[in-house]
């Protein structure tokens, strides 16, 4: 059963840097795309961005481009958001996840189907 399972996360002002870390249970990121999605309270999911073809390959939001990254450790099987500059605005709980189709990602969460466990990340002002 796959199972992705963020951590690293915690309160930070702004301004300031965090890298969350996803691992992953009966799913390879080699040969599977992934993403990184979070949610803010009262509003809905947004997708950040994935990532495709053994790491090679990124895609974001808007909103994060140019100030987070995704990346990924094929042999350690583990997946990484580094999160710079952030914003009061990048408060939420923040959640990989897997799709239903190992090559098939987007930024909509229509295209995942194990999200797991997420980690909150509360930036001060």
């Amino acid at each position: 059963q796959v199972q992705p399972v963020a951590s690293g996360g915690g309160s930070v002002q702004a301004g300031g840097s965090l890298r969350l870390s996803c691992s992953f249970s009966g799913f390879s990121v080699v040969n599977s795309c992934w993403g990184w999605f979070r949610q803010a309270p009262g509003k809905e999911r947004e997708g950040i961005g994935f990532i495709w073809n053994g790491g090679s390959g990124t895609k974001y939001a808007a909103s994060v481009k140019d100030r987070f990254t995704i990346s990924q450790d094929n042999a350690k099987n583990t997946g990484y958001l580094q999160m710079n500059d952030l914003k009061p605005d990048d408060t939420a709980i923040y959640f990989c996840a897997t799709p239903y189709r190992s090559h098939v990602c987007g930024l909509g969460s229509r295209f995942y189907s194990s999200w797991g466990q997420g980690t909150q990340v509360t930036v001060s002002s």
